[in-house]
């Protein structure tokens, strides 16, 4: 099976705190932009601003370990359920080309209509892109794999 949906991108000094560590609220930002370009994957798009609506409506983080200060942190996105009108999604942080999981954050969205005023079933092109979760595929956004020249 290949592997999951990678993005790659570095941990700014404005992500962390005096001793360096990520601040935890960050994790919901940074899943919020790995999701964001897994959608934009998953549907075939350049711009998220054309795939499915979505509103988030529970997310569920576990701390593992503490990213720091310039760390390349790979998130690892794949969908783990689809209903009706909700699917969840799994991130896996770690630092690239490391094992270690650093933190793990299951996403609960619901699909929406465009204008925002009301839930909407999932399609069927839909949830058989989302079951494929857009497997192999990896985006980097910290720039040559990550690493300083």
């Amino acid at each position: 099976m290949q592997p999951p949906f990678r993005c790659l991108f570095r941990v700014r000094f404005a992500e962390v705190d005096a001793q360096g560590i990520v601040f935890n609220s960050r994790y919901g930002e940074f899943t919020d932009l790995a999701v964001g370009e897994y959608f934009c994957a998953v549907f075939g798009v350049e711009r998220g601003l054309d795939t499915i609506d979505t509103r988030l409506v529970k997310q569920t983080t576990q701390w593992r370990s503490p990213a720091r200060f310039d760390d390349v942190l790979e998130a690892r996105v794949w969908t783990i359920a689809v209903g009706t009108s909700s699917m969840t999604v799994r991130t896996e942080f770690r630092r690239e080309g490391e094992d270690e999981l650093l933190v793990d954050v299951e996403t609960v969205y619901v699909a929406m209509l465009r204008d925002g005023s009301a839930k909407r079933a999932i399609l069927e092109d839909e949830r058989r892109r989302l079951e494929v979760s857009a497997r192999g595929i990896e985006v980097d956004l910290a720039g040559a794999r990550g690493r300083r020249r």
